[in-house]
């Protein structure tokens, strides 16, 4: 088949998909133009054979990449044997799973789910929970919660109470109530708008939809200081920036201070849906049993995936690896903003990287543009560029998207200096 008569059949997939799915899906998304078949380590493959470089990962959820042989090598052997038995009844790999990330995490306990927002959920209902412990015991604790602004926890109505975006909340009120925004790396406004009324602190240690945000020592520190005070509960949100996206297997540990409760999803399972909340002796004493649950969270077959993919990061040193490429990727984003004014700022840690842009304008279009040359990045916070590849990028690939934007940005530059010629000469 000749490769325009390919490229012809290819589109006429593509459309049709597309007239299905606007028929007949719920319209949540506005999807790229796009039609993904397959993937080889940090490239995904169009129906026309054409490979892109993917620096988004499925926002953060590939990180071993694709078609990763322990990956499949875990999916195919339990397959074979047992996917699903429902947790009314034990498995091989609940516990093995909980063993490894409360090793990691510093945590006592571990919860499984279905996604990040469920695991956010959880850790909601147990700081309520832990708080109601609390009052029985004759503490002084209520049920409030203050979360960040900028912040972003989920879709599910409590998820969503506590992120910050009135386009998010607006369209579902009234949501959860009991929940008031703090200015994000604020320590004065944090301070002022705690009491023991509040049952936990929500936090991302780097907001991922909020713009690449790391949260500063201090403030982190003061969260960590005011729970301290009344037994309110530090609830770290990794679920973007957890399990080695940031270089350390959690983004709280480059602080040194331990939250009571935790949550991740996106990367554990490397596509697989799953989610994890991980918590604290001291905040697990406050779930009993009936009080929550799942059918589908920690099944077997996602179990075994998630145990390969944090082996397989243990064997080959991935987390190093994340912070060398990462510390490159982010110096030669730097590179970029010297050299082009339409770059304000390059914010991140290891392999969770954004680079602000001057314009929402601007955002769009590079990210756009980056596409027709086959490297996939996303917009967020409407005029950041977020980076959130696979851990197996290489220094390599990291060149690529260099040249790649530098040539965007380029063109910025000289269609901005043509229009101000034009305006300087009249026309």
């Amino acid at each position: 088949m000749s490769d325009s008569l390919k490229k012809e059949e290819g589109q006429m997939k593509l459309e049709s998909i597309q007239a299905a799915e606007q028929k007949l899906m719920l319209q949540t998304y506005q999807r790229y133009p796009v039609l993904f078949v397959g993937g080889n380590g940090v490239y995904l493959r169009d129906e026309q054979g054409v490979d892109y470089l993917d620096l988004l990962s499925g926002i953060g959820v590939s990180a071993l990449g694709y078609a990763h042989p322990a990956v499949e090598a875990a999916i195919v052997a339990q397959s074979k044997t047992l996917l699903h038995t429902s947790n009314l009844y034990y498995h091989e790999h609940t516990a093995e799973l909980a063993l490894r990330l409360t090793e990691i995490s510093g945590m006592d306990r571990a919860f499984f789910c279905n996604s990040g927002t469920e695991a956010w959920e959880a850790a909601l209902k147990l700081a309520r929970a832990h708080a109601g412990v609390l009052r029985s015991e004759g503490k002084t604790i209520g049920t409030k919660f203050l979360a960040m602004d900028q912040g972003f926890h989920g879709r599910t109505i409590g998820a969503v109470s506590t992120t910050y975006k009135e386009k998010y909340r607006a369209p579902f009120a009234p949501v959860m109530p009991g929940v008031e925004f703090v200015r994000f790396n604020d320590v004065a406004d944090l301070r002022e708008k705690f009491s023991n009324e509040v049952c936990g602190i929500c936090i991302e240690a780097v907001q991922g939809e909020g713009g690449v945000r790391p949260a500063s020592q201090e403030f982190i520190a003061a969260a960590r200081e005011l729970c301290n005070s009344t037994g309110a509960l530090l609830l770290a949100d990794e679920i973007q920036s957890g399990l080695g996206r940031t270089g350390e297997w959690f983004a709280y540990q480059h602080y040194g201070i331990q939250p009571d409760v935790t949550t991740l999803a996106k990367p554990i399972a490397n596509g697989l849906p799953m989610g994890a909340m991980l918590c604290t002796e001291e905040a697990a004493r406050a779930i009993t049993p009936g009080m929550h649950g799942t059918t589908f969270g920690g099944g077997p077959l996602v179990c075994a995936v998630a145990i390969a993919v944090i082996d397989t990061m243990k064997q080959t040193k991935l987390l190093e690896h994340v912070r060398e490429v990462g510390g490159y990727f982010k110096q030669r984003l730097e590179w970029l903003k010297s050299r082009h004014e339409c770059v304000a700022a390059v914010r991140g840690m290891g392999l969770m990287l954004g680079m602000e842009i001057a314009s929402e304008e601007l955002a769009t279009r590079a990210a756009s543009e980056m596409m027709q040359q086959h490297i996939i990045v996303n917009r967020t916070s409407e005029t950041v560029l977020r980076f959130l590849p696979p851990f197996i990028l290489e220094r390599s690939h990291v060149d690529i998207t260099i040249a790649a934007l530098d040539k965007v940005f380029s063109g910025f530059t000289l269609k901005s200096s043509v229009l101000a010629s034009a305006v300087l000469a009249g026309e």
